[in-house]
C-alpha cells in the first residue's frame, strides 16, 4: 500500500490512524507533495531532534522571510549564545517575581468576565487571549494594543505551518514582518536609552558571547517570534488539556480535588493531543533510520505527534491517563522528556517552563471556579493541521454568586 498523505482530508479529519500505518509499514517514506522525507517512529524523531546531523537550516526558509533571523535558525556556538542570553528571562526569579504574578493577574482578571454566567466558550474568552496578554505584558507592550498584536500572532503562526505553499499565507506573513518593524523598531530603541523592567529592556543591555550585545533586527525578529509561537501553543495546550479531562470524568475529579496532578495531566496531554504535530530538520549528511536513507541536504518531516503515540515507547499509547508511568514526570518538562512536544536536545522549547507554569495557575484558578464543569453540548472535534486542538470548547457549570 502507498503511504498516507499527510495533505490528504482524512489526515485533516483524524490523523492518528495514519500515524499508526506510517509507523508499521512506512517509517521512512519521501512526501513529493511537501517535497521532503516522513519519520515518524519515536525512535526516529527523538533522534532527529537530537543528532546534530538533522540542522536547523530548514527555518531560513520556514521562519526568517517572516521573523528574520533568530535563535530557532542558529546551531552550534552561536545557539548556544543566544539561548544563554534569553534563558533567564524564562526560569528562576523573573518567572517566580515577575511572570507569576503577571500571569495570575491575567487569568483572574479574564475568568472574572464569565464566572457568574455559568456558561462560557473556553477558547474565545481565556485559553486564546491568556498566553497572548502575558508575552504582551512580558515584552512592555501596551494592552491597548492587544487586537493588533493578536492579528500578528495569528498571521504569523499560519506563515510557519504553510507546509502547502499557500501564496495568500506567505503574503500576509511577509506583511506583518513590515509591519512589526515599524512598530517595535522605535520601541527597541526607546528601551535603550530609558531602560524599564520588562523583557525588551532586558535583552538591550544583555551581553552575548564575548560581551557584545543583540542588535536591534535580532531583538525584533525574537519579539516577533515570541507573539506568535509563546501564544499559539499554550492556547491549544490548555484547551486540549480541559478537553481531555472532561472526557474523561474520573481523571478530572482526581484533578479538581488534588491540584498536584495538574502536572500529570498536562505532560499526558503533551504526549497523547500536542499542540504541534509536526517539526521539520534538514540533513547535512546522508543519515540511516530504522526505515532506510535519507541523503544530504533534504527536508525531514518529524511527526511529534505520531512519536507521541507510538507503541514501540509507550503502553496503551492510545489511552489517555494522568497516571502512566513512562511518561516520566520528573523529566516531562526537560529536554530529556519521554514526550517530544516541546522538541527534544540542544532546540528544547525555550519557553516549556513558561508554558508549564501559564498552564498550572490558569487551570488551578479556572477550576476553582468552575469545579462542576462539563461539556455543554459534547466534547469537540481537534482540527489543524501543523498545530492542532479543539476549535471552540464550549463549558457549563455552576456560576458564582459573588
Amino acid at each position: 500500500m502507498n503511504p498516507p498523505d499527510i495533505f490528504s482530508p482524512e489526515f485533516m479529519q483524524d490523523p492518528y490512524p495514519l500515524y499508526k500505518r506510517m509507523r508499521d509499514e512506512h517509517p521512512l517514506f519521501y512526501h513529493a507533495a511537501s517535497q521532503s522525507y516522513i519519520l515518524s517512529r519515536h525512535e526516529d524523531v527523538d533522534r532527529a531532534l537530537k543528532n546534530p546531523v538533522f540542522s536547523t537550516r530548514n527555518y531560513i526558509w520556514q521562519i526568517e522571510p517572516f521573523h528574520g533571523r533568530t535563535i530557532t535558525s542558529m546551531d552550534g556556538h552561536e545557539h548556544a549564545s543566544h539561548r544563554n542570553i534569553v534563558n533567564p528571562a524564562f526560569r528562576g526569579r523573573t518567572l517566580r517575581e515577575q511572570i507569576v504574578p503577571l500571569i495570575a493577574e491575567k487569568a483572574r482578571t479574564l475568568i472574572s468576565a464569565f464566572r457568574t454566567q455559568g456558561e462560557v466558550e473556553l477558547i474565545a474568552a481565556f485559553t486564546r487571549q491568556l498566553p497572548l496578554q502575558v508575552i504582551v505584558g512580558m515584552l512592555g507592550l501596551p494592552p491597548s494594543e492587544y487586537e493588533r498584536f493578536s492579528g500578528w500572532y495569528k498571521a504569523l503562526a499560519a506563515s510557519f505551518a504553510n507546509l502547502t505553499g499557500d501564496p495568500a499565507v506567505q503574503a500576509a506573513g511577509l506583511r506583518v514582518r513590515q509591519e512589526t518593524a515599524a512598530y517595535l523598531l522605535p520601541i527597541i530603541a526607546e528601551r535603550r536609552a530609558r531602560p524599564g523592567a520588562d523583557l525588551i529592556s532586558t535583552l538591550c543591555h544583555a551581553e552575548v558571547d564575548g560581551g557584545s550585545r543583540m542588535n536591534d533586527e535580532e531583538l525584533r525578529a525574537f519579539c516577533s517570534v515570541m507573539l506568535a509561537a509563546g501564544s499559539e501553543t499554550t492556547d491549544k495546550a490548555l484547551s486540549s488539556l480541559f478537553k481531555n479531562l472532561l472526557e474523561h470524568p474520573e481523571q478530572c475529579e482526581r484533578v479538581t480535588r488534588d491540584r498536584s496532578l495538574i502536572d500529570a495531566a498536562l505532560a499526558e496531554t503533551l504526549r497523547f493531543s500536542p499542540p504541534v504535530h509536526m517539526l521539520v530538520r534538514e540533513t547535512t549528511a546522508e543519515v540511516q533510520t530504522s526505515g532506510g536513507t535519507i541523503p544530504a541536504g533534504a527536508t525531514v518531516t518529524c511527526l511529534l505527534a505520531s512519536a507521541n503515540r507510538d507503541e514501540r515507547r509507550f503502553a496503551r499509547p492510545d489511552a489517555f491517563d494522568i497516571f502512566r508511568a513512562d511518561n516520566d514526570l520528573q523529566r516531562a518538562f526537560t529536554g530529556a522528556a519521554a514526550h517530544v512536544a516541546f522538541g527534544i536536545g540542544r532546540h528544547f522549547c525555550l519557553g516549556a517552563m513558561l508554558a508549564q507554569t501559564e498552564v498550572q495557575i490558569a487551570a488551578n484558578l479556572l477550576l476553582d471556579a468552575m469545579p462542576d464543569v462539563r461539556f455543554a453540548d459534547g466534547a469537540p472535534p481537534e482540527v489543524g493541521f501543523f498545530l492542532r486542538g479543539p476549535a471552540t470548547l464550549k463549558l457549563r457549570f455552576t456560576p458564582a454568586t459573588g
